[in-house]
């Protein structure tokens, strides 16, 4: 045991924290811990967490892990952080947050993010001039809606993070941010890889902004030590280096050994992503294509659903049933449900972008309504948004022998098979779920090393693909469904 090498993941998303204990040099997960966050949910759909929350459960889930895994923490060499994107947390000049951190699925800025993009030229403008369009849920809007509802808040800004950046600055007192997450912000460029800080200017002319931001750096360079007063509270090691950290799904692309071309990662959650890494920044004409930067050094083309498992759990709740007797009726049906077609736009949708829509059952008839199709209908309408996601990225060149499947959609049998017919593409599951905070880990391990144990090397040992898992697509499914996902794409062009 004396060669073990330990690092902590840490993945702090919107409903709670994940920690994991990893050893680097078996690439074995020693141990989970978890532990939940609330939700502040307002109005025009203000969606707010409080950051001491993520304090609490950082710990709890640290403390917890560390005992499942039966380890001392005196013995954790690194940690790394994912955290959730386009988070916008706020400090003043002695580090207090200014006000509760607004989330990615806050859609309250709605209104200042389209006077943002009517400023850079619509969409296309916004392309052009960050290689992204910005969207709601981005930290940019964010910042407007701020200066415009909290004036006060606003003119004591003296910080501006991200909640990944925020919990590496609570463990080392530094402020930055490495390339991942800040492409995500909606005032960086991420063919040049800089702020674009006359964007930030344009919000607030004296130049409050851009002082605020935090330091950029590389993926392979760590942020610090531990602060010995944090290292204690946690019961880990003082010495521990503090990774560059970044945002969930560039913690899930190093999770899932998505760090070179050819794989593709695909996120069966509540909302559903497909992404796969890109050695160049080719911006894709498509607006929905997300040409974010990766946390591994290159970039990380990224698509993103609103409706996953969200859309599938309102119809087994409607059902009263639970996952198996869902999952039985899924089989019952023949692919294409007889007709049934679900557009599951519940939460609106952002691929195929409509974000006014609803959700609608079509093809309905006396012999068809039954509730296998109503259950079929959903687990194919769902996954139809993620295959016309994936025709994006498939015509901006990214190819993919495999796709790897994360998630809680992910470890249904019926889903699997659903999903490598509707892409004709064979899926595996990797072995570790918690996929972003097991590629924190392994971040973690490469930043500690000094980069010398290549990211390659470390993803080949850590990074465990599920063989029990794997799922070829069927050539008779493979056409019957290609038949129900035009069928789908006619219902969508109405729209």
């Amino acid at each position: 045991m004396a060669n073990q090498q330990l690092f902590l993941g840490i993945d702090c998303g919107t409903q709670g924290t994940k920690a994991l204990v990893l050893d680097a040099t078996s690439g074995q997960v020693l141990g989970l811990g978890a532990a939940a966050h609330s939700m502040i949910s307002g109005p025009n759909g203000c969606r707010e967490q409080d950051t001491g929350e993520w304090l609490e459960a950082f710990t709890q889930a640290t403390r917890q892990a560390l005992a499942n895994a039966g380890v001392d923490g005196q013995a954790i060499l690194g940690i790394g952080v994912s955290g959730q994107q386009h988070g916008l947390v706020l400090l003043d000049e002695q580090d207090q947050v200014l006000r509760p951190a607004k989330l990615w699925c806050d859609t309250e800025t709605t209104p200042e993010n389209d006077r943002l993009l009517a400023h850079l030229g619509g969409e296309s403008g916004s392309l052009a001039r960050l290689g992204v369009v910005i969207a709601p849920g981005y930290t940019v809007s964010k910042l407007l809606w701020t200066r415009e509802q909290h004036p006060q808040v606003f003119n004591r800004i003296a910080r501006i993070l991200l909640p990944h950046d925020f919990l590496n600055h609570w463990l080392t007192g530094r402020h930055c941010t490495e390339y991942g997450d800040a492409s995500g912000t909606g005032y960086f460029n991420v063919r040049t890889r800089q702020w674009d800080e006359s964007l930030l200017s344009h919000i607030d002319p004296s130049g409050r902004l851009q002082s605020a931001l935090p330091e950029l750096i590389e993926a392979h360079q760590p942020v610090g030590r531990i602060l010995p007063a944090i290292a204690a509270h946690l019961g880990i090691n003082p010495d521990a280096v503090v990774a560059s950290g970044g945002g969930d799904n560039m913690m899930g692309a190093i999770g899932t050994g998505n760090i070179q071309p050819g794989v593709i990662t695909m996120s069966l959650g509540s909302s559903g992503t497909v992404y796969a890494y890109a050695a160049e920044p080719v911006v894709s004409p498509q607006p929905s294509v997300a040409t974010f930067c990766s946390s591994s050094g290159g970039w990380l083309p990224l698509i993103c659903t609103m409706n996953l498992t969200n859309a599938t759990g309102a119809v087994r709740e409607l059902l009263a049933l639970d996952i198996d007797a869902f999952n039985t009726l899924v089989t019952e049906a023949p692919i294409g449900a007889e007709g049934v077609c679900m557009l599951p736009f519940l939460n609106g949708e952002r691929v195929p972008a409509l974000p006014h829509a609803t959700g609608s059952l079509l093809g309905l008839t006396t012999t068809n309504l039954t509730r296998a199709n109503l259950c079929r209908a959903v687990v194919e309408g769902t996954t139809f948004g993620l295959r016309y996601g994936l025709d994006l990225l498939r015509a901006n060149g990214l190819q993919a022998q495999s796709i790897r499947l994360i998630g809680g959609g992910s470890k249904s049998p019926v889903w699997r098979q659903i999903v490598a017919d509707i892409m004709d593409t064979t899926v595996i599951c990797t072995e570790q779920s918690e996929a972003a905070a097991l590629g924190a880990a392994i971040q973690a391990a490469w930043c500690q090393s000094g980069a010398q144990h290549g990211l390659a090397e470390l993803c080949e040992r850590c990074v465990k693909l599920d063989p029990a898992s794997e799922t070829r697509p069927v050539a008779a499914h493979v056409a019957a469904s290609q038949q129900a996902y035009e069928r789908y794409r006619q219902h969508v062009a109405t729209l």
